[in-house]
């Protein structure tokens, strides 16, 4: 049975933990009945890709999803092709991020204390850069996407529907804008996310709080970079997939530097960075194992998210005049 970090020689000293309360467990799963994936974030490349297939072949670290930072836009055509056949191959999801931003801009608001609106698209320019990017992206065989403003989430989803884009796309909410209540979950949700990150700072039960209003599933970094705080908190791994399943399990790292937008001139950073959060998953699924709560994992080459909830679509403009 699984059992929390330190037991049973805590009970013997008359520290034992808490009994689990049964109310706090998520009453979700992924669609095969699982309760946890897998993903490496910051995989920027073809080149950094090959290092955490090998890496995670030698490790024995299964992976369900990469994603990527810098953005499609970052990538020729012939490396996305490249990510997809590699992925393909190994039946793992490739996750790239759309279009331009607004840190990337020239407003300066973004380089305030207050950080502006941070990574939305700003302007139609940038909105129209992010479908751009969709739109070759699955053109080019990405089955998932992901999105850092509700506006593109919600043209992009409308654009699913109407099958634009293909209808089994998936996408994915950005860290750096991921919601922290119940109420903005479920918005965002609505608007046509099928997993999303959320904040590494919230609480167990801010995480039991969000799954009382939705399934949807909670991307989490186990250990998040510097810029998202830093926290490692692998010891909280199993409560956090009892609390928040479905979830994705990222292995970020902290103490390293920021590569986004990638070039070749941060080559040997990626690939040593890509290499060590296969390590820290690694660590991850093996303090699992000694905790007695490594059961409940998807299969190796699930993606969807199952059914989730959404705002009705609007009718189409052109069908109205």
């Amino acid at each position: 049975m699984p059992h929390s970090p330190g037991e049973p020689a805590l009970s013997r000293l008359g520290f034992g933990a808490a009994e689990l309360r049964e109310a706090d467990s998520s009453p979700y799963a992924f669609p095969d009945g699982g309760c946890w994936r897998t993903e490496i974030p910051s995989v920027e490349g073809p080149e950094a890709l090959a290092v955490v297939l090998k890496e995670s072949e030698q490790l024995d670290v299964p992976i369900h999803r990469v994603s990527q930072g810098s953005g499609i836009w970052m990538l020729t055509d012939g490396e996305i092709a490249e990510m997809v056949a590699a992925c393909a191959e190994r039946d793992i999801e490739l996750c790239l991020f759309t279009g331009p931003r607004g840190t990337w801009d020239a407003g300066a608001a973004t380089r305030t204390p207050s950080g502006g609106a941070g990574l939305r698209a700003r302007g139609h320019d940038q909105l129209a850069g992010c479908v751009e990017d969709a739109v070759r992206a699955a053109e080019l065989g990405v089955k998932c996407l992901l999105v850092a403003d509700e506006g593109v989430l919600w043209l992009l989803h409308r654009m699913r529907a109407q099958g634009v884009l293909p209808t089994d796309t998936t996408f994915k909410v950005s860290a750096l804008v991921g919601p922290v209540n119940p109420a903005s979950y479920s918005v965002w949700e609505r608007l046509g996310a099928d997993s999303l990150n959320v904040p590494s700072d919230l609480s167990l039960q801010q995480l039991t709080e969000i799954r009382r209003v939705s399934s949807a599933p909670v991307d989490l970094y186990v250990e998040a970079p510097d810029d998202l705080g830093g926290y490692v908190r692998m010891y909280d791994v199993p409560e956090l997939i009892r609390r928040a399943a479905p979830v994705y399990l990222k292995f970020g790292l902290s103490k390293a530097p920021g590569i986004y937008p990638y070039g070749a001139h941060m080559r040997d950073t990626a690939l040593a960075t890509a290499r060590e959060r296969v390590r820290r998953g690694r660590l991850v699924l093996d303090l699992l194992a000694r905790l007695g709560a490594d059961s409940g994992m998807s299969p190796l080459g699930s993606r969807l998210p199952g059914a989730l909830r959404r705002f009705p679509l609007p009718q189409d403009p052109e069908a109205r005049d």
